[in-house]
């Protein structure tokens, strides 16, 4: 599956099930959650837990709540973007531009300095 086509699935499945409906502060909070819900999957992963109530997991498994982790955030950030009438793609070619013009210069002040 391609990115547009994910992003129309995932506008899709949340529409049918009334959760697109929530407003762009309460999508924030859905977000906000969810990242801390990485931070943790990846905590699991470097450091882990250390905690006597939960037992020790395979590092596949810890991945693989990483990548569940990492698909709630994409969701989260594809259903924000389209309530502003963006796009995944409007979002990956505005950062690009972003990136390459603020490198673009470091390297131009790098270059002047040598």
């Amino acid at each position: 599956m391609n990115t547009k086509e994910y992003e129309k699935w995932v506008i899709d499945f949340y529409r049918n099930r009334g959760w697109y409906e929530y407003d762009p502060f309460v999508r924030i909070n859905y977000l906000t959650e969810e990242v801390g819900e990485v931070s943790r999957a990846v905590r699991d992963i470097e450091i882990g837990r250390d905690r006597p109530d939960e037992s020790e997991k395979s590092l596949d498994t810890k991945k693989d709540n990483l990548l569940e982790e990492l698909g709630d955030v994409l969701d989260n950030i594809i259903i924000l973007a389209d309530k502003y009438d963006m796009t995944l793609e409007d979002v990956m070619d505005k950062h690009i531009k972003k990136l390459e013009k603020r490198f673009d210069q470091d390297q131009k002040e790098d270059d002047k300095e040598d």
